[in-house]
């Protein structure tokens, strides 16, 4: 067996929704037995329908009896929706010490990269809340693994697309973009390749190492949703200038335009061996539909 897949032990994922599932499902094919953490009845329904054992817990929760071990573990269960940190991850940190960690963080723990190329090494400087929480739970795992020993890898993952993922109510609401000659360029990811890579993290990423995941294709958030809206059959989306963008958009979406950068992804590809099944949305936005 290649690091960190072992058939003899079961592996854990907290916060297995969309993503966990697409793991889980790929290392049940090979033999290994999953557990996924979730908090609400209808997900543990989900993963017992799909084979993985339902673990029912709330990370928010004050911490109760230490469950047992694992020695693999997937994280994708994201920080709380405010503050700076992310306590979640950290509460249980305290009580676990896995031999194998692999952590979904975000690209935005990189901050504006005023639209430059960017790899690995580049110095981490978030502007966003978001971006605040996730470096916050960086800094948490590699305080973690000098003290006990646990083999992190990182995963630095921008947009995720995919089946079900799609900006499907935002397009139906006519909600604006921004206009093209103002937009900044975005990086993405298909659900499907970032699931590959999550696991060919666990099998042979370098620990205490950070891993930037994209299609290694960037356009705009306009051209996005405008390819989107073709794709659906829907009319695309109405353009207003950054400045209007500024005073009308939400917050949270305020905070994906204010940073432009394109991920370069040569560690993920030569290192990690994966090659995107996406590389562009023309090939990756078809996939999103139903079979018929």
């Amino acid at each position: 067996m290649k690091p960190g897949l072992d058939t003899s032990s079961p592996c854990l994922i907290v916060g297995c929704g969309d993503i966990g599932l697409r793991v889980g499902q790929r290392l049940l094919a090979r033999g290994i037995a999953v557990h996924g953490q979730v908090r609400s009845a209808d997900s543990a329904h989900a993963l017992t329908a799909a084979g993985i054992r339902p673990l029912l817990t709330d990370l928010d929760a004050p911490a109760g009896e230490i469950s047992e071990a694992h020695e693999l573990v997937f994280w994708f269960a994201p920080p709380p929706p405010s503050g700076d940190g992310d306590p979640r991850l950290r509460q249980w940190l305290a009580q676990h010490r896995p031999r194998r960690l692999v952590y979904i963080s975000t690209s935005g723990v990189y901050g504006d990269c005023d639209n430059r190329w960017i790899d690995e090494s580049e110095p981490l400087k978030p502007q966003t809340a978001r971006g605040k929480r996730r470096l916050d739970a960086e800094r948490a795992l590699a305080d973690h693994a000098d003290r006990h020993g646990t083999e992190v890898i990182t995963l630095r993952v921008p947009g995720i697309y995919g089946p079900g993922r799609l900006p499907v109510d935002r397009l139906r609401a006519g909600l604006p973009v921004i206009i093209e000659s103002e937009s900044p360029t975005t990086n993405r990811i298909h659900a499907d390749d970032l699931a590959r890579t999550a696991i060919a993290a666990a099998e042979c990423g370098q620990p205490g190492e950070a891993y930037n995941v994209s299609d290694g294709s960037p356009t705009t958030m306009t051209d996005y949703f405008c390819r989107c809206a073709a794709l659906l059959g829907l009319p695309e989306p109405p353009r207003v200038s950054l400045a209007q963008a500024r005073q009308t958009f939400t917050p949270a979406m305020l905070s994906f335009l204010e940073e432009s950068k394109r991920l370069l992804t040569s560690r993920m590809r030569n290192e990690l061996g994966v090659m995107p099944r996406y590389p562009d949305l023309a090939t990756g936005l078809p996939s999103c539909l139903p079979a018929d």
